[in-house]
């Protein structure tokens, strides 16, 4: 004759429910606690819900969803005119041992967030991201001088949401799938239109990839065009969230000197394994030089001879204050070597998270594929809202009347900048771009500035954190200011100006 199993007693000591809150969720919670961390072992029998309602002073209906929830997720099971008992679950488990299981409901706790290296097992792009993260953005309403900000201000948003509203009112059920990963084809025609246009680069839709902002382009090339090991040759000082993406992604990341002319190409030869270069040659990032065109000249034949490719980032091309916007350097290439990076952050917003790749043609295919793996497609409203902002003339106006605003802005700073602080260089002058660096003569004096800045309330990027750690440059040499000066009105600005020459002058 068998011996019937053991059948142990529930015990509903320690349940305690808050009146004011949903009751069988609160239930279904403490019950689920006590079977991951043992206190109601594999075999508990549990009181009928009318029993466990009375016990705890329920209704009847706020036990049984309390149970049903636990049956849907296996934790208790019903046996046919017996009851209700706990799952059979592992040993480890009907002993107490939870072996580190979430007893809450979500895994996303304070305790979790541990140090990345702290495990046993741990991969190597989990530790590469330790090293090589985005601080966090900054935050709040746009202030002078806030670096890499155009002037929200003046977006016409009642164009853009009359726009966007329409395409919402009753919109194609063929644009509401999954789409093309390489983006919307008529955006695609629409932004090769442009570049043929104004910025002289020859180029189709067929080469254009669209992105969620410049920064999943670079992601997507450190990704697709690298091997663990490779060398990359990144501007120093330079954008330091590029030369993240391709540390993640394993490569060696290597700074290579900036000068008058842009990147030094003589020390660029000189990096050895190099399979890649990323350059800001329209607007160096963070300095505002311009490359020169010999020096183009000279970093596309780097690229033929060994078989590498160029990233050429125009974050803000459209800003240039004497005569056209330069070509890039894309427009030089002949051999498919450059991979051209623009956004439409620094002309509408950074919130739109709207950029993309112009490709040479042998890579489209692959970058398709990769973003497809990524992210299937991008946002089709943000793509459509765009395209159309742009065939109706509104993207031309805005960037006549953006380049014009920021002009008037860069005028007012460079008005006003103080010239009798000691230690701080004068206002260079501005050709292009959003942000103007400033010299100072030495690293404790940057920080002295940065902080008397601050305590004014006014928002200054030191030029010290955008060199690599491990730079030659002296520590001292590395020393500056960097500041925008499109985010706020003039007034602002003065006002900013008039803060920060009683400050210094302390």
């Amino acid at each position: 004759m068998s011996e019937r199993p053991l059948v142990l007693p529930f015990d509903p000591a320690g349940i305690v429910l808050d009146r004011r809150r949903g009751l069988s969720q609160q239930l279904y919670q403490a019950l689920r606690t006590r079977v991951l961390d043992g206190r109601l072992s594999s075999g508990t029998r549990l009181p009928a819900t009318r029993d466990l309602a009375s016990m705890l002073a329920l209704s009847r209906n706020s036990v049984v969803r309390a149970y049903d929830q636990l049956y849907a997720e296996g934790y208790i099971e019903s046996r046919v005119g017996d009851g209700t008992y706990v799952t059979k679950l592992s040993t480890q488990l009907s002993t107490g041992l939870s072996l580190g299981l979430s007893t809450g409901l979500s895994t996303f706790e304070q305790e979790n967030t541990g140090d990345l290296s702290s495990g046993a097992r741990t991969s190597e792009p989990l530790l590469r991201l330790k090293k090589h993260h985005l601080a966090p953005p900054k935050s709040g309403a746009p202030r002078a001088f806030r670096v890499g900000i155009p002037a929200f201000d003046l977006f016409p948003f009642d164009v853009w949401a009359k726009l966007q509203a329409g395409f919402w009112r009753n919109p194609d059920p063929a644009q509401l799938g999954y789409g093309d990963p390489a983006g919307e084809a008529v955006l695609r025609e629409l932004i090769a239109a442009y570049l043929r246009r104004s910025r002289g680069l020859s180029c189709v839709a067929e080469q254009i990839v669209i992105t969620s902002g410049a920064q999943q382009a670079i992601s997507l090339c450190a990704q697709l065009l690298l091997q663990p090991g490779d060398a990359v040759a990144v501007e120093n000082p330079g954008y330091r969230a590029a030369g993240h993406a391709f540390a993640v992604a394993g490569a060696k990341v290597v700074g290579v000197a900036v000068d008058h002319d842009g990147m030094d190409c003589s020390r660029l030869a000189q990096v050895a394994d190099c399979r890649l270069a990323y350059v800001t040659p329209a607007h160096q990032y963070p300095t505002g030089v311009t490359m020169s065109l010999a020096r183009r000249l000279e970093l596309l034949a780097w690229a033929e001879r060994g078989d590498g490719w160029i990233i050429e980032d125009d974050y803000d091309g459209e800003y240039r204050y004497s005569g056209a916007p330069l070509s890039p350097l894309a427009a030089l290439d002949r051999g498919g070597r450059v991979l051209y990076v623009g956004t439409f952050g620094k002309i509408a917003f950074p919130a739109l998270r709207l950029g993309y790749l112009v490709l040479p043609p042998r890579l489209v295919e692959a970058f398709s594929q990769g973003r497809a793996l990524a992210v299937r497609h991008s946002e089709v409203g943000s793509q459509c809202v765009m395209a159309e902002f742009m065939a109706q003339g509104h993207f031309q106006r805005h960037i006549r009347r953006m380049r014009k605003a920021a002009l008037s802005r860069r005028n007012v700073l460079k008005a006003g900048w103080p010239e009798d602080v000691a230690g701080l260089g004068p206002m260079p002058e501005v050709a292009a771009g959003l942000h103007v660096k400033v010299d100072v003569d030495n690293l404790a004096r940057e920080q002295e500035l940065l902080a008397r800045a601050a305590e004014v309330g006014v928002e200054i990027s030191p030029l010290s954190g955008y060199w690599l750690p491990d730079s030659e440059v002296p520590v001292d040499k590395r020393a500056g200011l960097v500041l925008g000066f499109a985010a706020v009105p003039e007034g602002e600005i003065a006002e900013a100006l008039m803060r920060l020459r009683k400050a210094w002058r302390r």
